[in-house]
């Protein structure tokens, strides 16, 4: 049903304001109606919780939550990634809790990888967590409905004694002892609006829950001027900056890696389900390879067979060299394993830039204090 209505209208049309006509202006109108009641009950929410009236249930170790406060993709996955690398280098014994959005399972606890092998498949468990469980081999990967039930699960049966919550910044039922939060720098804060007028989750009050804020997609240094290096001087929140890097090309079928130099000079079709399409577009250009198609689905798109042969028929007819997309991709292609053998992926991490150290500095220091 959600899924139904999100293909009848059109959000980032309404999000962008990109003028489109007379036609969404009675759907905008609505749109605001209901997000000013959203931000009530929000409100309301917060309240209750920062007045302990909700009370948060604190686990046996660190937890860690990597969020954002608006809709899509600010890189919560890679920055989950790195984050686990990060911590099991020091010496952690990390997991992973993410909510499974796009599994089918409607269980408490699912074990996606128990640290040694992959226990579940994207269908069931979501992209995201496949895709972290595929990456890091050696780190347990739970979803569920509960994140209590998984962070315990984690705890007593995998020996975790830190634990990465992914997206779970509005997830305030669970304690947390770091509070990270994502910030797309071309949009830090949508349109302004709350949903479902905006991409807002909360209002920016919220971010005075962070213990530090990234801006990804950064290139270069962010204006003093910027609206989140304001806000985080007003709040005193740790600010850093963060991009998406193009590190390799994959094979899954013949579990190979190739460098991204490999890309250079090369004709490709490509195409991908992510939320930040234009990225993905980027980076294969910033590759040197030359674009022959591309064809944009919806973020956590499920592929039909008739949309991948559609894809195979403009590769034959175009000459190019080879299919290409994301990782996350690749990770619901799954249920098509002759379509994914021949495919090409492109993975993608996220970096702190200028100095990594500093952050890894930061965390380390966030988490002897708290588990003083």
């Amino acid at each position: 049903m959600k899924e139904a209505i999100r293909q009848m209208v059109n959000w980032q049309r309404i999000w962008n304001d990109d003028g489109s006509g007379i036609l969404l202006r009675p759907v905008k109108a609505i749109a605001y109606a209901l997000s000013l009641f959203y931000h009530l009950v929000i409100n309301l929410r917060n309240r209750l919780y920062d007045a302990g009236i909700f009370p948060a249930v604190k686990l046996p170790c660190p937890v860690i939550s990597v969020g954002n406060i608006t809709v899509g993709g600010t890189g919560k996955t890679p920055t989950v990634i790195m984050l686990a690398r990060q911590l099991s280098e020091k010496g952690w014994k990390p997991a992973i809790l993410s909510r499974g959005y796009g599994g089918s399972s409607s269980h408490s606890v699912n074990v996606v990888a128990d640290g040694k092998k992959i226990l579940l498949s994207a269908k069931t468990a979501g992209d995201e967590p496949l895709l972290i469980a595929e990456t890091l081999k050696d780190i347990p990967v739970l979803t569920g409905t509960s994140r209590i039930a998984t962070g315990r699960a984690a705890v007593e049966k995998y020996g975790a004694n830190v634990l990465l919550c992914d997206d779970a910044f509005q997830h305030r039922r669970i304690y947390r002892d770091i509070n990270l939060v994502l910030l797309d720098s071309a949009a830090p804060l949508g349109n302004g609006y709350l949903l479902p007028r905006g991409s807002l989750r909360e209002p920016s009050a919220a971010l005075k829950r962070a213990d530090a804020l990234i801006l990804t997609r950064v290139e270069e240094n962010v204006p003093a001027d910027n609206e989140i290096v304001k806000l985080a001087q007003i709040n005193q929140t740790p600010l850093f900056r963060g991009r998406h890097v193009a590190r390799e090309v994959i094979r899954r079928e013949r579990e190979m890696s190739l460098p991204l130099t490999y890309l250079a000079g090369k004709k490709v079709c490509a195409f991908c389900g992510i939320a930040q399409p234009q990225s993905f577009k980027k980076m294969i250009g910033a590759a040197g390879a030359q674009i022959a198609s591309l064809d944009i689905f919806p973020d956590h798109h499920r592929y039909e067979i008739n949309e991948l042969e559609g894809i195979i028929n403009k590769f034959t007819e175009s000459g190019a060299d080879f299919i290409l997309t994301t990782e996350k991709d690749g990770a619901r292609l799954t249920d098509f394993p002759e379509f994914l053998k021949p495919i090409y992926l492109l993975r993608i991490a996220m970096e702190i830039i200028p100095d990594s150290r500093l952050w890894d500095d930061f965390i380390e220091e966030l988490l002897k204090n708290r588990t003083v």
